[in-house]
């Protein structure tokens, strides 16, 4: 592992300080996926400042929101009973991520940031990366291309993104509360992350030495009904093939309120918002819920080795769907 100096923050205003003043620094953590690329030399900082010491955990509530400290573990959250109450897709994709050990480390702000699973970006050895080697170019375009995206991507890159709870969230609006050297900002998790485009090197809207604090939840109205589906290779410890967060309000077996978004799928957390609009005021059942999947695909740019998940994401859509719809029957 390429040699680091190690600071431990005091508070959140000296942590962005020293991050910032430092363009070799960066923030520690839970560190599972920090620590991990960095043994594999993919990532080497010159500084880790950790900032695990700092009053950023914990979940509050008012009548409209869950506001989450970006340093509030996985397990901590999925046990939140407002959570399972008013957002059980939140739930749902905070136990169907990783190992109940791994959820006991990694923290929110560290699962939105995590980096992308692609064995080309997390493998040194190979040149062309985009992501790790601006310009070198994908080696995953001609290589094996399983486990990677069919929207969002360019002729730069067609890594997935990887986050469970990213998906489910993207879905309710969640809003990323930022501290920087110049203040703090607040993004909505839909715009957060970059598409690759021509710079796949940069993933989301963060400034060096900016700090993601907390995470806001927007509460669904009283009624509301959600699921989120995970699709892949083994029962546990897997990434998503294919995953489908969705939230509906249905009145009278007509669909008032459609939330979708899709995971395995992007190379951002996908918001479905083509299938929202399907979905919006048809009746609820399987005819809408195949054209809301059709709608949410009509734009993938498949490759070979991932044609299969355009189909896969049709059907992984319409049955968490017919699920929801069923819980309010």
């Amino acid at each position: 592992m390429h040699p680091f100096e190690y600071d431990r923050a005091t508070d959140a205003d000296q942590a962005v300080a020293v991050v910032t003043a430092d363009p070799d620094a960066s923030f520690l953590a839970g560190g599972t996926t920090q620590l991990d690329l960095m043994k594999d030399g993919v990532l080497h900082p010159d500084r880790l400042v950790d900032i695990t010491r700092l009053p950023l955990g914990g979940i509050t509530h008012t009548t409209s929101s869950i506001r989450v400290g970006a340093l509030t573990t996985m397990e901590e959250l999925a046990a939140d009973p407002v959570v399972s109450e008013r957002v059980p897709c939140v739930r749902e994709a905070l136990l169907l991520g990783a190992s109940t050990q791994l959820r006991n480390m990694a923290t929110i702000g560290g699962n939105l940031l995590q980096r992308a699973r692609c064995r080309y970006f997390r493998d040194p050895t190979v040149a062309a990366c985009n992501k790790r080697a601006p310009g070198s170019g994908c080696a995953a375009i001609a290589g094996i291309q399983r486990m990677h995206a069919i929207l969002g991507t360019s002729d730069h890159c067609i890594a997935l993104h990887a986050s469970d709870v990213a998906v489910p969230l993207t879905a309710l609006d969640a809003i990323v509360h930022i501290q920087g050297a110049d203040g703090s900002r607040s993004v909505p998790l839909t715009r957060f992350y970059l598409p690759p485009g021509d710079t796949p090197h940069i993933e989301n809207v963060l400034r060096h030495g900016e700090l993601i604090t907390a995470v806001e939840v927007p509460l669904p109205p009283e009624g509301t009904r959600s699921h989120y589906l995970k699709v892949r290779d083994r029962v546990s410890y897997e990434f998503a093939l294919v995953s489908a967060g969705v939230a509906l309000v249905i009145e009278d077996g007509l669909v008032r309120e459609a939330r979708v978004a899709l995971g395995g799928v992007g190379t951002v957390p996908w918001r479905a918002r083509d299938a929202e609009d399907v979905l919006r005021g048809a009746r609820a059942g399987t005819d809408s819920f195949r054209g809301a999947a059709e709608a949410a695909l009509a734009g993938a740019r498949p490759l070979p080795g991932t044609a299969f998940k355009v189909e896969l994401a049709k059907r992984t859509l319409v049955r968490t769907l017919e699920t929801v719809a069923g819980a309010l029957s």
